[in-house]
C-alpha cells in the first residue's frame, strides 16, 4: 500500500481484468434483473463489466482529489434515502429494440432493484437522479407582472418561484446501439473512439465483449412542470422544449444568440400548459457549442464578425466549418433517447424550429403537434444573424423561409457557394 492505494495496477484491457460472466448485460432486458446490473468503477474487480468512469467528466476531478489524497479510491455512496423524488417508469419504450441506446433507463432504481448484488458488496452506482427544486428566473417574474401566468400556490407558488421536478441523466452507451444508430460498423465506432480519445480506453478495441461504455461527457438535465405522472400519458397536453447548452447565452445573457430567450421562452409554455392541467418538460443537453466546444464557439463568433462585410446569414455555417471542419457535431441521433425514457409517445407543443431535432424525434416514433417558434420581439438584435441562417437552412417557421436569392442580395454573393 502506498497512502490509500495499492501499488498494484489492474489492467482492465484484456480478459480477466473484468468479466462479464457474473453480471452479463442483456440491454433491452424486460426487467432490471433480465438487463442486469451496469458495474464500471475500479473496485469491482472481475464483477466489472462495462468500459469507462461514473461522473463522465467529473470522473477526471475524483482522479485529482484520490491524487491530493482527499477522497478514499476504496469509499463507496452510502445511498439511504437517496431514491427518487418521483417515480418514472418502467415504461414500455425501456426494452423496446433501438429505443434508448445512451442512457441507462434503470439507472435511477439501483439501490431498489440491486438490492441484493449491493448488500453482496457489488459496486453497483447510480446514472441517474431525480428530485423536486424550485426555479426563480426575471422572465417568468415578467410574465406574472405582466399577466401571461398567474400564481396558483401549487406550479407557480407565491412570489414567482415554479415548482420543479428535476432529473440528472449520465450518458451509458450500448455500443452496438450507438452503432446502428450512426449507421456505423460497431468494430470502427469503437475504433475511433479510441484514437480520438487518445487511447484513453483501450477496452474499446480490446474487449468486444464489453458492450457498454461510460464516456466522459456531459449528461442531461430533465426540468419538469406538473405531475410527473401525466409526461407520458397522451391524456394530458404535453409542452416541450429540447435546449442544447449554451452557456453564454443561458446563463450570462449574450446577445448574438437566441438561446436563452427561447429557453425562458420555452419554460413559460410549459408551465402555462402545467397550470391548464397537463406538463411540460425542458431537456437540457450538455453540448455547448453545438457539441464543438467553447473555446471553438468563441474563435467562430471572432471569425464572423471579423470577415469582410462584417456578420453574415450567407457565411454563418461557413464560419463554423472553416474553424471546426464541420458545421455542427450535436447530430441529434441520441436525442430522443430521454425521451423515450420518459415514456413519451407525442409532444403536442414542441417549443423548437430546430429541423434535426424534430427529425430526429419524429424518426424515432415520436408524434409531435403543433411547432412554436420564438416570438420576433424576443430575438436580440445581434442573433437576427443567426435566425436568418437557420431559417434558410430549413429550420421551422411559419412564414416562407428567406430564399437564397434574398441573402445573396445582402451579401451581394451567391448562397449556394456555401
Amino acid at each position: 500500500m502506498s497512502g490509500n492505494r495499492t501499488s498494484h495496477i489492474r489492467l482492465t484491457s484484456h480478459p480477466g481484468g473484468g468479466s462479464t460472466g457474473r453480471f452479463p448485460i442483456h440491454w433491452y432486458g424486460k426487467t432490471a434483473a433480465e438487463r442486469g446490473p451496469v458495474v464500471v468503477t475500479s473496485n469491482a474487480g472481475p464483477d466489472r463489466n462495462a468500459i469507462g468512469a461514473h461522473g463522465g467528466a467529473y470522473s477526471i476531478y475524483r482522479a485529482l482529489a484520490i491524487s491530493a489524497g482527499a477522497l478514499d479510491p476504496m469509499v463507496r455512496p452510502e445511498l439511504v434515502n437517496t431514491f427518487p423524488a418521483a417515480e418514472i417508469g418502467p415504461h414500455a419504450q425501456w426494452s423496446e429494440p433501438g429505443k434508448i441506446v445512451s442512457l441507462d433507463p434503470w439507472g435511477h432504481r439501483v439501490a431498489e432493484d440491486f438490492a441484493a448484488e449491493l448488500a453482496e458488496g457489488v459496486d453497483i452506482r447510480p446514472t441517474i437522479a431525480v428530485t423536486k427544486a424550485r426555479l426563480t428566473l426575471p422572465e417568468l417574474q415578467e410574465a406574472i407582472a405582466k399577466g401571461r401566468l398567474a400564481e396558483d400556490g401549487e406550479i407557480v407558488k407565491a412570489g414567482g418561484e415554479v415548482a420543479v421536478t428535476k432529473a440528472a441523466l449520465d450518458p451509458v452507451w450500448y455500443l452496438p446501439g450507438v452503432a446502428e444508430r450512426f449507421e456505423v460498423d460497431e468494430l470502427s465506432l469503437r475504433r475511433t473512439l479510441f484514437e480520438q480519445t487518445g487511447g484513453m480506453y483501450p477496452e474499446l478495441v480490446t474487449r468486444p465483449d464489453l458492450k457498454v461504455f461510460l464516456p466522459p461527457i456531459g449528461g442531461i438535465t430533465l426540468y419538469i412542470f406538473g405531475d410527473p405522472a401525466r409526461i407520458g400519458d397522451t391524456r394530458y397536453r404535453l409542452t416541450c422544449r429540447v435546449h442544447d447548452e449554451c452557456n453564454g447565452s443561458d446563463v450570462f445573457g449574450s446577445d448574438i444568440c437566441t438561446c436563452r430567450p427561447y429557453l425562458t421562452h420555452g419554460i413559460e409554455e410549459c408551465v402555462r400548459q402545467a397550470q391548464e392541467g397537463g406538463a411540460g418538460l425542458i431537456a437540457y443537453n450538455r453540448k455547448e457549442g453545438r457539441a464543438l466546444g467553447e473555446v471553438t464557439k468563441f474563435l467562430v463568433y471572432n471569425a464572423r464578425k471579423r470577415q469582410p462585410g462584417g456578420d453574415q446569414a450567407a457565411t454563418y455555417f461557413e464560419r463554423t466549418e472553416c474553424v471546426a471542419g464541420v458545421q455542427d457535431a450535436r447530430f441529434q441521433q441520441l436525442m430522443p433517447d430521454v425521451i423515450h425514457w420518459l415514456g413519451i409517445r407525442r409532444i403536442d407543443r414542441f417549443v423548437s424550429m430546430s429541423n434535426m431535432k424534430y427529425d430526429a424525434l419524429v424518426n424515432s416514433g415520436v408524434e409531435i403537434g403543433e411547432r412554436v417558434p420564438i416570438p420576433p420581439e424576443l430575438v436580440p438584435q445581434d442573433a437576427s444573424v443567426e435566425l436568418e441562417a437557420k431559417k434558410a437552412a430549413g429550420y421551422f417557421t411559419p412564414e416562407a423561409p428567406p430564399s437564397t436569392e434574398d441573402l445573396t442580395r445582402v451579401v451581394g454573393r451567391d448562397l449556394k457557394e456555401f
